[in-house]
């Protein structure tokens, strides 16, 4: 019987928790017969998702709440894998954009000997602007033009790993080696670097398509357009840092 840990990074996330996001997944995982426990990960929120976060933990004893130094959304991630405590550790969205209940399509793989198995959006992305759908394809493009990888979507953030192997290829990405010089909330394309790593040490993926609908209510992350601009532009960036890395043979076994 497999058992679950939820790590859930968080910043800013006041107008999704206040909709009842938490309930939701607490409501899916109850009904489970597996353990499980849900980790949300603060990012050093300037608005209320600490304090409501931690109303929730309160009265529902297996949530826990993380309140980590500055790091990104890959360093929130960080700090949960290292306290999760259950054999698979699924990372997913506060904003429930890929409901939790999609989880039953990732789960089964493991016990097909997956140690990885990712969440695809396919191509419709329900709720996104034209102008992310339009960004979405470039940045495909992109990326299999400098990494040549088979994997469709590899920005969805409902994923799941092996916890074990979660604690050992996490450490290698530039992202966390470099955690102390984040100062903003950055998404950057760890997730990349992070399939990249996992195919390197020759751990078997599997890439599900998974309902996704932009359920993003947040009013406190600053406007979304110029946060989806800069956000692009730094993606671009780690593509080609991480192309650079791959010419040099940083990720060879």
């Amino acid at each position: 019987m497999q058992s679950l840990s939820v790590i859930i990074p968080c910043y800013n996330e006041e107008e999704n928790i206040k909709r009842g996001v938490l309930s939701e997944v607490e409501k899916y995982l109850s009904a489970q017969k597996y353990k499980w426990e849900v980790i949300i990960c603060n990012d050093k929120s300037s608005d209320n998702s600490l304090s409501l976060a931690l109303a929730f933990a309160q009265t529902h004893p297996n949530f826990t709440v993380l309140d980590l130094p500055k790091g990104g959304k890959a360093g929130a991630i960080w700090g949960g894998i290292q306290q999760a405590q259950y054999d698979i550790v699924l990372l997913t969205d506060m904003d429930q954009s890929t409901p939790i209940h999609e989880l039953s399509k990732l789960l089964p793989y493991f016990e097909q000997s997956y140690d990885v198995v990712i969440g695809s959006r396919g191509h419709r992305r329900e709720g996104n602007s034209i102008l992310r759908k339009l960004g979405a394809n470039v940045f495909r493009h992109l990326r299999n033009i400098f990494l040549k990888t088979n994997i469709y979507d590899t920005q969805c953030g409902f994923k799941a790993m092996r916890t074990n192997l979660a604690k050992k290829v996490f450490p290698k990405l530039a992202v966390i080696k470099n955690i102390q010089n984040q100062s903003v909330w950055r998404v950057t394309a760890f997730d990349i670097e992070l399939l990249l790593i996992s195919q390197k040490l020759e751990y078997k993926i599997k890439e599900v398509n998974v309902d996704w609908r932009n359920e993003d209510t947040s009013i406190t992350k600053g406007d979304p357009n110029i946060r989806y601009i800069n956000e692009s532009k730094e993606m671009v960036q780690e593509v080609l840092r991480i192309f650079l890395n791959k010419l040099k043979g940083n990720y060879e076994k």
